[in-house]
């Protein structure tokens, strides 16, 4: 895996210690295409908690970013996080979580309710998005991922493609 940059973003909500940051980021090259998520999930220190790339066969974008979602959720709440600022450069996965967008593809759906059901799992999960630039991180693990087609870092249970939602 190559060597990350030490960035840290932090919340800049005063007087919230106890919050993780999670950066997602999925990809396909065709669309779809093979594809991968990234994430990298900080302790409330700023600490790099895991971080880690996973190729997901093929798959659309929407479908991968949702899939860097899940997995980073899964790892949060894995390693005792309870409250979770969530750093995306998906709009669409982003608003559909705020409930500013509906989710009307079916392939999407059943990811979607998953994502809800981890959150309902957390005390809290505060969704924002992010330009590209800063989330360079989770971009690059998802690259690397494509790249090796395999799984990279140290994230806990990589996510695999799902027959019934690879297309949404």
């Amino acid at each position: 895996m190559s060597e990350l940059p030490a960035h840290t973003r932090r919340s800049k909500r005063v007087g919230v210690n106890d919050e993780w940051t999670l950066n997602t980021d999925g990809g396909a090259r065709g669309n779809p295409g093979p594809g991968g998520a990234g994430i990298v999930l900080r302790d409330p220190s700023g600490d790099v908690a895991c971080r880690g790339g996973a190729f997901l066969g093929v798959v659309t974008n929407n479908v991968a970013e949702y899939q860097a979602l899940l997995w980073g959720l899964r790892a949060a709440i894995a390693l005792g996080a309870r409250r979770v600022l969530v750093l995306a450069d998906s709009e669409l996965v982003v608003k559909q979580l705020r409930g500013e967008y509906r989710v009307k593809n079916e392939g999407l759906k059943p990811l979607f309710l998953e994502a809800q059901s981890l959150r309902r799992q957390l005390d809290g999960v505060v969704f924002e998005h992010v330009v590209r630039a800063d989330n360079a991180e989770a971009d690059v693990l998802a690259n690397e991922a494509m790249d090796s087609r395999a799984s990279i870092g140290d994230a806990p249970d990589p996510p695999c493609g799902r027959a019934d939602t690879l297309f949404g």
